[in-house]
C-alpha cells in the first residue's frame, strides 16, 4: 500500500459499523493499519465485526452507541480515548429510514426519530470528537451522505432532506474546521446491497428500473464505498475539503 494511504498509527470511530457500508468501511480502515471502533447500537453485532477484524490482524473495538443518544456519542469519544489514547477519523454513516410514503402525511415522531439519528447524532459526535482532533494535530470527518440528498428518492422524502442536510452539514464543517487542519467531506452511495437498503434492491421492479439507468450495469457493494473513505481518511486527500463525491455506478449521470 502506498505511504499515502498508511494509516498506521492513527484511531478511527465509524458509526452504524456492524454490518453493509459501515462494516466494509472499518475493514478497509483496518487493513490500512488504522486502530478503528466500531460502533452501533448492538453490542453483541459489533464483538463480531471487532472478532473478525482482530483475527485478521488488525484493532478493532466494538463500543454501542445509539446514534440518536448524545450522551452516549459523547460516552463512545471517551471510551475511545481511554483506549487508543487520540482520535484522527471519524466517519458518520449510522442512519434510519423508518418512514416511506409521503412526508405530509408523516407523523412527527418520525421526523423527529431520522432527523435525530441522521443530522443531530452527527453534530453531537463531531463536538464530542472535536477536542481530540484537535488535539491529533487535525484530522478527517469524512459523512455518508446518499444520492437522495442530491435528487430526493420517491416515498422517501424525510430521509432525503436528512442526507441534504448531511452535504450542507459537510460543507458548513469543511470552512470552519479548515484552519484546525481537519478536512471534511461526504461520500453520496447510490443503491447498495445492504439489509438497510433491502426494501429497494429487494423490489424486481424497482430494481430493474435502477439498473437500466446505471452505466455500469449493476448496484453497489459495500466495498465500492469503503475504498473512497479510505481516500477520504489518508493524507492523499489533505488539499480535499467540502466535497461530495457520488458513487453510484453513474446513475445520476444519466438521471439528474
Amino acid at each position: 500500500m502506498g505511504e499515502a494511504f498508511d494509516l498506521t498509527g492513527k484511531v478511527a470511530i465509524i458509526t452504524g459499523a456492524s454490518r453493509g457500508i459501515g462494516m466494509a468501511i472499518a475493514g478497509e480502515l483496518a487493513r490500512a493499519g488504522c486502530a478503528v471502533v466500531v460502533s452501533s447500537r448492538r453490542q453483541e453485532s459489533l464483538d463480531e465485526v471487532a472478532a473478525k477484524i482482530n483475527a485478521s490482524g488488525g484493532q478493532a473495538l466494538g463500543i454501542a452507541a445509539h446514534n440518536g443518544d448524545k450522551a452516549a456519542l459523547h460516552q463512545l469519544v471517551e471510551r475511545t480515548i481511554a483506549r487508543f489514547g487520540r482520535l484522527d477519523i471519524l466517519v458518520n454513516n449510522a442512519a434510519t429510514n423508518p418512514h416511506f410514503g409521503s412526508i405530509l402525511e408523516a407523523d412527527d415522531s418520525y421526523w423527529r426519530k431520522i432527523l435525530d439519528v441522521n443530522l443531530l447524532g452527527n453534530v453531537w459526535l463531531t463536538q464530542a470528537a472535536l477536542p481530540a482532533l484537535q488535539k491529533s494535530g487535525g484530522g478527517k470527518i469524512i459523512n455518508v451522505a446518499s444520492i437522495v440528498g442530491l435528487k430526493p428518492g420517491r416515498y422517501q422524502g424525510i430521509y432525503s432532506i436528512s442526507k441534504a442536510a448531511i452535504i450542507s452539514l459537510t460543507q458548513t464543517l469543511a470552512q470552519e474546521l479548515g484552519a484546525d487542519n481537519i478536512q471534511v467531506n461526504a461520500i453520496a452511495p447510490g443503491l447498495v446491497q445492504t439489509k438497510f437498503a433491502q426494501a429497494l434492491w429487494g423490489n424486481p421492479d424497482l430494481l430493474e428500473h435502477v439498473l437500466a439507468q446505471t452505466p455500469v450495469g449493476r448496484i453497489g457493494q459495500p466495498q465500492d464505498i469503503a475504498g473512497l473513505a479510505l481516500l477520504l481518511a489518508s493524507s492523499a486527500s489533505d488539499f480535499t475539503t467540502g466535497a461530495v463525491f457520488v458513487v453510484d455506478g453513474g446513475l445520476t449521470a444519466t438521471s439528474l
